[in-house]
């Protein structure tokens, strides 16, 4: 079959409406497609962007965060408040909860969904902080100044940590790990962060395991009763893929659609993007599953690109970023780049107790990954560093007053 042969794509599917989902039909349209573009939300709002809720939006400072996207002039047609269901790749149908949508290319951007805490379905003042109806619920909770307890100390309960001490709550919070983040740092990386809480009074509690909760209270597996006027739940997120089941779409181990380095999934004419897809890494040599803001606003790029390519015959565009992300949590400008799972040594830029620091990973003198605390030119620097795989002389990198670019081996 020539490119001539091809088969003309006329209907693009967007199953999904946050940040992956609408790059996506954004990004079709920059990139030169004229047929119809669809984007199927199961939440009623306009599309939104998801980081300014543990912020913003939950400190009543903002009171959306709608995308700045004009969709009636991009030809882009929404479909808002509809569950999709199922996939039948067969009749190339999405089914969905107002009945079946045929599709020529479906984009599965569907995300993720926050773990809950077992035993609390229907128990009052127990909140999860994904939507924007969860912010909104929570705002009169933080205005009330209410005990809170937060059930997890990653990024989002460091976050909503963060926002409820300024607004004045007393909060608690329980982690069952030996210390914050320990998903996603090491031991002695994460170990300098504990000591962020206490600086802003919140109470942390680690190898803390929830027995269960009651309205009005936390109990603990030690026999220790917290006082709660909310609880709010972070203690991660799973791929919204669930509905996928029996439609030939091949899953991970961690329920996400297996993508290649295209972001094509295992069935003809669907693509999968953002928290609900991993892909290969070159540059890592192993697979990545990303849920980051970053992920989705990059990868919607090369699915729209591959889209397009499709039809003429060019070869795959290949997805193989550097991950990025950045989080805000006691008064403290925190990021990150790369990804430190193969590294072999591990340096650090300044005094991890201070106000600004740097780790950085290294692979056979090569930037892998690092994190940035208040040190924003590090990660901007470091990232391009990653990028190009430029040694690094180690003593030179340790120097927290040369910057990174001048302490390659060149």
């Amino acid at each position: 079959m020539g490119p001539d042969d091809r088969p003309a794509v006329r209907r693009v599917v967007v199953a999904g409406a946050g940040m992956a989902g609408v790059q996506t039909a954004v990004a079709l349209r920059e990139q030169g497609f004229t047929g119809t573009v669809t984007v199927i939300g199961a939440e009623p709002h306009q599309p939104y962007d998801r980081p300014p809720l543990s912020k913003a939006v939950l400190l009543g400072t903002a009171e959306g965060s709608a995308f700045d996207v004009d969709f009636d002039a991009l030809g882009i047609e929404l479909v808002l408040g509809r569950e999709v269901t199922g996939l039948r790749p067969a009749d190339h149908a999405l089914d969905t909860g107002a009945g079946p949508v045929p599709y020529d290319v479906l984009v599965v951007a569907t995300g993720a969904e926050p773990v809950r805490l077992p035993g609390t379905e229907g128990v009052p003042g127990v909140h999860l902080l994904r939507t924007l109806d969860d912010a909104e619920r929570l705002r009169p909770v933080l205005a009330r100044q209410h005990d809170i307890v937060v059930v997890g100390a990653g990024w989002i309960g460091a976050e909503f940590a963060t926002a409820a001490r300024e607004a004045g709550c007393a909060v608690t919070v329980v982690e069952a790990a030996d210390r914050p983040l320990a998903g996603a740092l090491p031991p002695e990386v994460a170990a300098p962060m504990a000591a962020w809480y206490a600086d802003a009074g919140a109470d942390l509690r680690t190898h803390a395991r929830v027995a269960r909760v009651e309205p009005g209270a936390v109990l603990l597996d030690d026999g220790t009763r917290l006082p709660a006027g909310a609880v709010v739940v972070g203690i991660g997120a799973r791929p919204a893929t669930a509905w996928l089941a029996g439609s030939g779409v091949a899953l991970g181990t961690h329920g996400e659609v297996v993508a290649d380095a295209g972001l094509r999934t295992s069935v003809p004419d669907v693509y999968a993007v953002g928290d609900c897809a991993s892909f290969p890494s070159a540059r890592y040599g192993e697979r990545l599953l990303v849920h980051h803001w970053d992920n989705a606003l990059q990868g919607p790029r090369t699915v729209a690109a591959n889209i397009l390519g499709e039809a003429t015959g060019e070869a795959p565009h290949v997805y193989d970023p550097v991950p990025y992300f950045w989080s805000e949590q006691f008064g403290r400008f925190v990021q990150y780049a790369g990804h430190h799972g193969a590294a072999d040594a591990t340096l650090w830029r300044g005094d991890p107790s201070g106000p600004a620091w740097t780790v950085c990973w290294l692979r056979e003198t090569r930037l892998v990954a690092l994190l940035a605390v208040g040190r924003p030119r590090d990660l901007a620097q470091g990232r391009r560093l990653i990028e190009s795989g430029t040694p690094m002389n180690p003593t030179l990198l340790t120097d927290p007053a040369r910057p990174l670019k001048k302490a390659t081996t060149a």
